[in-house]
This record gives C-alpha cells, structure tokens and sequence, in this order.
C-alpha cells in the first residue's frame, strides 16, 4: 500500500447524492493509491473545502450552475489541480472543447469503477484518458488507417503483442488484470472501427509492428 504522501488526493463534485456516494464507495473500494478526501454537490463548496486544492477532481460536468465548464478547468489549473470530467452525455464535440479547455479526462457515467480509477491516475501522470466509446467517436479514422492510442493504450498493445501474458502485462505496468483486458478490448475495438482485424495475438502483434509500436523479434506463442 503507498504510504500516504504518495497517494493521489481526490475531490469528486457531483449535485446527485446517491451517486457521489456510490463513487466514492467505489473509488475507496478500488484503489488503495487514491485518497478520498472531499466529496460535496457544489462547485463553491469545492473551493472553500479545507483538503482544497487536491491532485485530481472529478467534476460532474452537468452541474446545474452558470459558471462555464472552461472556467472551472481553468480555475483547477491555476491552482495546480488536474481535471477529469464525468457526464451522462457523450457528444463528441463537447469532449473536445472540456479537452481543449485542459481537462485530462472525459468519462460517461456508466463507465466501471477500473475505469474511473485509471482516468484519474492517467491525469496525475498528466495522461489524457476518455471513455472507450467518446475514444471511438473523438479518434474514428479512414477504414485501413491506423487508430490513435492512447499511451497506455500503446504500452499494452506493444507488452502483450511482444508476447506477454495478460497477468504480466497488467503486473508490468502497475494495474489489475481485469483493467488490462479492458484496454485489450478497447484497443481490438479501434482497429475494428478502423477496418482493421487483431482479434488474435498474432494479428494484434502484426499490426503493433506496423504501425511502429513494437519491434519486430522472434514471434511469440499464440495465447
């Protein structure tokens, strides 16, 4: 477990209560690396929290104010805070501006708890992190066109296609099992949207080698 200074401190905003609480029951649940240490229904109440400013807040970008989203991830920013948002909305043109504003992240509400977590440790790396289907609208290419991956999207295809084991791939890089396999899925999904077939490890470690993400070396077993 981190020792405490080494923990990412979190403030979630959201106005639906039930829902704040059940994030925070499963962020607590899921991540022994994240710090709850403030959860309120409103935006002011967020500013004058003694824990503020934190690492990370996750902000309900439906939040029933006036105050324009671009201002609050530019508020965080100058207090040195990194933006994820979350919204039952996934229009694509929406995402890009909360990106463009400097939010790190851009989750829908029905995204799992894993998920969550990742964005949230995406952004204190200062890694951008979207759900897998605004991925999917933000990043859609030409059919035979290479998808944009993320990095640690990049870093899964380029373990598992150099012949890693799905265990070692999520050890190597510090996250469950469950977690990696999501990224599988999401990647294999892009190709797919792409055109691109790598339903196999084989297929998969072809295309990591032509789209310059892994090293042609001897091949690996197909497991």
């Amino acid at each position: 477990m981190p020792a405490p200074d080494d923990r990412i401190r979190l403030a979630i905003v959201d106005d639906h209560k039930m829902l704040l609480g059940a994030l925070t029951e499963w962020i607590r649940n899921a991540a022994s690396d994240i710090t709850m240490v403030a959860a309120v229904s409103t935006w002011p109440d967020l500013l004058i929290h003694p824990e503020f400013p934190v690492d990370v807040v996750l902000l309900d970008l439906d939040l029933k104010d006036s105050i324009p989203v671009s201002l609050k991830i530019s508020t965080l920013k100058t207090a040195g805070v990194k933006t994820v948002l979350m919204s039952t909305y996934s229009e694509p043109n929406v995402v890009r501006e909360a990106l463009a504003a400097g939010a790190f992240g851009y989750l829908v509400k029905s995204e799992d708890a894993e998920m969550i977590v990742e964005a949230i440790r995406s952004a204190t790396k200062g890694e951008s992190y979207v759900s897998a289907e605004l991925d999917l609208a933000l990043n859609a290419v030409d059919v035979g066109g290479a998808p944009k991956l993320s990095a640690q999207e990049r870093r899964v295809m380029a373990l598992y296609g150099g012949g890693e084991p799905v265990k070692a791939v999520a050890f190597q890089l510090g996250i469950s099992e469950e977690t990696a396999k999501s990224y599988l899925k999401r990647i294999r999904e892009k190709y797919r949207v792409a055109g691109i077939d790598v339903g196999t490890k084989v297929a998969l470690r072809k295309r990591a080698i032509l789209d310059g993400i892994l090293i042609a070396t001897s091949p690996p077993s197909d497991f």
